[in-house]
């Protein structure tokens, strides 16, 4: 998966002004373009004869030139311009009381025209050189943002491997020591029966205590490592945690899921049985509901997980007042290409809903 998502890139993605042609075909088609549109022109200003002034359109010409070719050529343009037009007036039949005259609308035509080359070709430098400080800045917030998602995974790895280690020690260490006591304390109750003693009673209350005790750390194990243990899959792992909502907080909670899609990478699993289980955390916590129903099926080449309960529903500032655990979700469901939302569910309570692709692109 690349460091930065692809909308992000597309968001980025600047369209710059076409750039100066310097040399090679694209430059000689240019100067062939602007070549051929100074001598339509030019035939166009002696047909007209010489009481109407084309020096618009000349300067058009000579504009497109300097922006897209260069001042060098611009100023040659401007030159033969200034050529054309004055000869094309002198054929058409232009009289002129003194030769100063058309001498001077030529040093006029001039100062104009190089005054608009100049101006366009420091406009054309400082568009050029703005795109490429753009283009520096954006490749920077691209890297700074790629290094972020890169922390942010690093973090949620970091924290997924605190979470199995932590549940393989429940599972592994304080079961086992809880499952010791459970021993020797039925040791001691049947000596206890053995001399017919009252206090056997009490030992077989310690007895049930701690086996109580096991369940308990075995569920919070399972919990916390569900797809590294004794389960078979994400869908093993999530009618586990259905039960253990149902048994622990005495509600209906249940998995619906009649064609599981196949989910082969253990990592897309794991956000996926997250994002379930902070949902149902959340609805816990903030919409005392009666009951929660998990699902997960497949819609051609997506799936779709969702949770949704009867609770009290979002309260009118759930947006703004959204915590981390929300923020994590989604960020997971981004993890795996897919997109979550959040939304009043039309029966009551909350519908928490995460789409994603089953192929992800490499």
């Amino acid at each position: 998966m690349s460091a930065v998502p692809q909308y992000l890139e597309r968001t980025l993605q600047i369209t710059p002004v076409p750039p100066r042609a310097r040399s090679g075909p694209r430059r000689a088609l240019l100067i062939a373009v602007s070549l051929a549109a100074l001598a339509l022109i030019g035939a166009v200003d002696y047909l007209t004869g010489f009481n109407l002034s084309f020096a618009v359109f000349y300067l058009l010409d000579i504009g497109f030139a300097a922006w897209l070719i260069g001042r060098g050529f611009a100023l040659a343009m401007s030159a033969l311009s200034i050529v054309i037009s004055v000869a094309g007036d002198w054929a058409a039949g232009a009289h002129y009381s003194t030769v100063l005259i058309p001498i001077w609308n030529a040093l006029i035509l001039t100062v104009v025209y190089v005054i608009v080359v100049w101006l366009l070709g420091a406009l054309a430098a400082a568009q050029e050189e703005l795109e490429r400080k753009v283009e520096q800045r954006t490749s920077a917030l691209v890297r700074e943002i790629g290094e972020r998602e890169r922390l942010e995974q690093e973090i949620l790895e970091i924290s997924e491997r605190e979470q199995r280690r932590i549940g393989h020690d429940l599972h592994d260490g304080l079961c086992q020591h809880l499952t010791a006591i459970a021993m020797a304390g039925q040791v001691l109750g049947q000596k206890l029966v053995a001399l017919s003693l009252a206090e056997s009673k009490d030992a077989a209350e310690i007895v049930r205590l701690v086996e109580e005790g096991i369940v308990m750390t075995r569920n919070m194990a399972h919990g916390i490592a569900p797809l590294d243990m004794e389960s078979e899959g994400l869908v093993t792992a999530l009618r586990e945690l259905a039960a253990n909502v149902s048994r622990m907080f005495k509600i209906a909670c249940r998995l619906e899921c009649d064609s599981p899609p196949s989910i082969e990478d253990t990592n897309a699993a794991t956000h996926l049985y997250r994002i379930a289980q902070e949902a149902v955390q959340n609805a816990l916590r903030h919409g005392q509901p009666r009951q929660i129903v998990i699902s997960l099926s497949r819609v051609r080449d997506r799936a779709e997980l969702t949770v949704e309960d009867d609770g009290a529903g979002l309260p009118e500032n759930w947006q703004r007042a959204s915590g981390l655990g929300t923020s994590i979700m989604a960020h997971r469901a981004g993890m795996i290409g897919g997109a979550l939302s959040i939304e009043p569910n039309p029966t009551g309570g909350t519908l928490v809903r995460c789409s994603f692709p089953l192929t992800r692109p490499a």
